[in-house]
């Protein structure tokens, strides 16, 4: 087929950003939040204010009563928001096609009958779901060839790569391993052997990224920190990018604080809406943000009632797979997502993971966590990959195969298997 000659396009919609970019880039050409702003009734800019009427005035989308994106949360006090991902899954599919029609439109501004495609899902996606996708992609977008790639599989596609290119972290060149995968909704923890997730096994963790800022807000109003209430998310959301990190000892992380402010304590300085600034000295919240993955009982969010820690969920996921794999599953703990990339994260992981591995075997198992250079966008440069390589025109589903047998060629996934 000589649409599936051109490059792929390539789009990881998550819960927080949808990634987007060609099959072949080392990076997506745009990432941009999963949310779409009504205007309210009515078509046209009249919702927007001032500098948004103007930005939107060369728009080619402009002439909608929604926005998307970067652009629907600058207009956040005249629209209503809608965030079509939930826990990773589509949850308003009518939004979703919103957020793909801009992506292909707007952003990549790609004729979508000309290019394969390549989506991503989560872990034990529904088959209803993947029918639907499929449905408005051929159906609405009209694209030749379609691929939906499970995100763990995709995540350690990179990982592996990443590890070809600097053969002193190679790690033996097959797709076994277990990916945590942690965006800003949702965290997994996916066991993959030989390039097949063992679906039994996986690992659903009701905390991410969103969590952390959430926390990290509820610390900053305990305190009473001078953060406008209008930016108190925001500056939040700022806070854990720019300054949080992960400890090794919460309490003697607090003993440092505390005995030498100066040394531990960053300034965070910010905008209100009205334009006033403010700023803010950024204590305890720098460590303790990110603790809740390794003590959840400090979470008092919307997931208050989950007590187990991630390296525990981890081991547990380890342990329910096939006994004669365990060891190369330890041997390679992949992270995947925004989340992951807090300062020793990974390093963290691996000491609790360890610990309780040793416990139990006297020290005879290896356990490595492996960090890479793509690891922010593992899934979608995952994809990157695979839309590059020699077999995808065999792996993808045609318009032709979707026209004879429907949207239900789209409910099964290869990659899943019950050992």
């Amino acid at each position: 087929m000589a649409a599936l000659d051109k490059p792929a396009v390539v789009l990881d919609c998550g819960t927080g950003f949808i990634k987007m970019g060609l099959a072949g880039d080392e990076a997506p050409r745009f990432v941009e939040p999963t949310v779409v702003g009504y205007h309210g009734a009515g078509t046209g800019t009249s919702g927007l204010r001032g500098g948004a009427k103007a930005a939107a005035a060369a728009d080619p989308l402009a002439d909608l009563d929604y926005s998307i994106g970067s652009a629907a949360l600058a207009n956040a006090a005249g629209s209503a928001l809608t965030y079509p991902m939930r826990g990773g899954v589509i949850s308003d599919f009518d939004s979703w096609e919103k957020v793909m029609h801009a992506a292909i439109y707007k952003y990549l501004r790609v004729f979508p009958e000309d290019h394969a495609f390549i989506l991503t899902e989560p872990p034990l996606n529904s088959p209803e779901n993947r029918e639907y996708t499929a449905e408005i992609m051929f159906e609405t977008f009209d694209v030749p060839a379609l691929h939906i790639g499970v995100q763990a599989v995709l995540a350690l596609y990179a990982s592996w790569a990443a590890a070809e290119r600097q053969p002193q972290q190679d790690r033996g060149g097959l797709l076994t391993g277990v990916v945590v995968d942690s965006g800003d909704g949702c965290t997994h923890v996916i066991p993959v052997v030989d390039g097949f997730v063992i679906g039994s096994s996986i690992r659903s963790v009701p905390l991410a990224g969103r969590d952390v800022t959430q926390h990290v807000q509820q610390l900053l109003r305990e305190r009473g920190a001078p953060v406008p209430p209008d930016q108190s998310l925001e500056a939040a959301r700022r806070i854990k990018e720019q300054f949080c990190y992960v400890c090794a000892d919460p309490a003697k992380e607090a003993e440092k604080l505390g005995a030498d402010p100066a040394k531990y304590t960053r300034r965070f300085e910010g905008v209100g809406r009205t334009g006033t600034p403010f700023a803010v000295d950024v204590l305890r919240e720098r460590f303790l943000g990110p603790e809740l993955f390794f003590q959840p009982q400090l979470y008092t969010g919307g997931h208050s009632d989950w007590r187990t820690p991630l390296p525990e969920v981890i081991d547990a996921c380890v342990q329910s797979c096939p006994i004669d794999c365990r060891r190369a599953l330890y041997r390679n703990i992949s992270l995947s997502g925004g989340t992951t990339m807090l300062k020793h994260f990974g390093a963290r992981i691996q000491r609790d993971l360890k610990q309780a591995v040793d416990a139990r075997t006297s020290g005879g198992v290896e356990v490595n966590v492996v960090s890479h250079p793509m690891q922010r966008y593992a899934v979608w440069f995952g994809g990157s990959l695979l839309g590059c390589s020699a077999g995808f025109n065999d792996i993808v589903v045609t318009r032709e195969q979707y026209m004879e047998s429907g949207p239900g060629i789209m409910r099964g996934n290869c990659v899943y298997r019950e050992w």
